[in-house]
């Protein structure tokens, strides 16, 4: 099912919605929303999504349990994305020019599009797949990403919580440009086999 009114409140809505890391094709392409249910309250400028949600925008995909989109009077819209208990809710986006995605889960998501920032709640995680390969991944309670100035924080502690984990992270190094490649020795023939396979 498509819904029209959706495209500007849902556009670049993710982590890598940024000029420099999205897709900016992604950014012409329709949004297509798939849910078991939706409710849009024009006067209140609210759209909920519930069940199965599953947005699409080129090479961005998310998927929630729920999604609430508000949009204020100029314009600017706040996404909340929820999942299932014990679930979280997934998004993937392509990088620009590079053969890599960005993943995220959380239990909760928002997105404000005023701020451009992505929070993620909850048993939070950040990956970025480089060829097909997982090589960064950022864990913690509560990951906030700034797609305008590619800042990320990443904290241990959730609001209102007593609890604290320690943030963990793996950062992959990056194949450098500048290096050579490295030769590689031409191979050789064996000594030929007599007959019965045996030297």
């Amino acid at each position: 099912m498509k819904f029209p009114f959706l495209l500007p409140v849902l556009a670049l809505f993710l982590v890598s919605g940024g000029n420099v890391l999205a897709e900016q094709a992604d950014r012409l392409k329709p949004m297509q929303v798939e849910a078991d249910k939706m409710q849009h309250d024009e006067g209140r400028q609210l759209t909920v999504l519930t069940g199965n949600v599953q947005a699409v925008k080129g090479t961005l995909v998310m998927r929630a349990a729920r999604m609430e989109v508000q949009q204020d009077s100029k314009g600017q819209q706040v996404a909340r994305f929820w999942a299932e208990p014990g679930q979280r809710v997934f998004f993937r986006q392509k990088r620009e020019g590079l053969d890599e995605f960005v993943e995220g889960e959380a239990v909760q998501a928002v997105y404000d599009s005023r701020q451009d920032l992505m929070t993620l709640t909850d048993r939070a995680e950040m990956r970025t797949l480089r060829e097909g390969r997982m090589a960064d991944q950022v864990q913690g309670q509560r990951i906030v990403y700034n797609n305008t100035t590619e800042v990320m924080n990443v904290d241990g502690k959730l609001q209102g919580s007593d609890s604290r984990q320690r943030v963990r992270a793996v950062l992959a190094p990056k194949a450098s440009a500048s290096a050579p490649a490295a030769a590689v020795p031409p191979l050789k023939p064996g000594p030929a086999l007599p007959q019965g396979g045996r030297p």
